[in-house]
């Protein structure tokens, strides 16, 4: 068995607090739909370590991907023309940091106009980060989206 304390934040682990939530802020930022798509998406593909694995569950067989099956289709989509005033945002969530490993769990939601019809949708994202020579990187994330009778709370 062990044990949580719960000593107060050293600064380095609330400098590391802060590093993490600025990748998970620009993960969150690389979803939007319009000009310079191009540059988020290579952003985002710099935040996440070359061999990170994606898994979309969403009440459906889970989907593993690697990071350009995460990307790629989603820049496609972002870009197509299809998908416009297309944006994702963190909601609220909790970090957790131990030594070189870090976890981002929280809700997040999203909008936009799909084929002429506007949406909106949450869900849950549980985000894995690294400590690397680079700074934190993604290692994995995984998300599962709102539906019939799964919903978040509303505030």
């Amino acid at each position: 068995m062990w044990a949580v304390t719960t000593a107060p934040l050293t600064s380095d682990d609330t400098s590391d607090r802060t590093a993490v939530q600025a990748v998970v802020d620009a993960f969150f930022s690389a979803f939007v739909s319009g000009p310079d798509c191009s540059e988020r998406m290579d952003r985002l593909r710099g935040l996440l370590l070359p061999e990170a694995v994606v898994v979309r569950t969403c009440g459906l067989e889970p989907a593993v991907m690697t990071v350009e099956e995460f990307i790629a289709p989603r820049e496609a989509l972002l870009t197509g023309g299809s998908l416009t005033d297309f944006h994702e945002w963190a909601l609220e969530g909790r970090i957790d940091v131990f030594g070189d490993i870090a976890h981002w769990f929280g809700s997040y939601a999203k909008a936009g106009t799909q084929t002429g019809e506007k949406f909106t949708g949450r869900g849950m994202k549980t985000i894995q980060l690294v400590r690397t020579a680079q700074g934190w990187r993604v290692s994995a994330a995984a998300w599962d989206d709102e539906r019939e009778g799964l919903e978040l709370p509303h505030a």
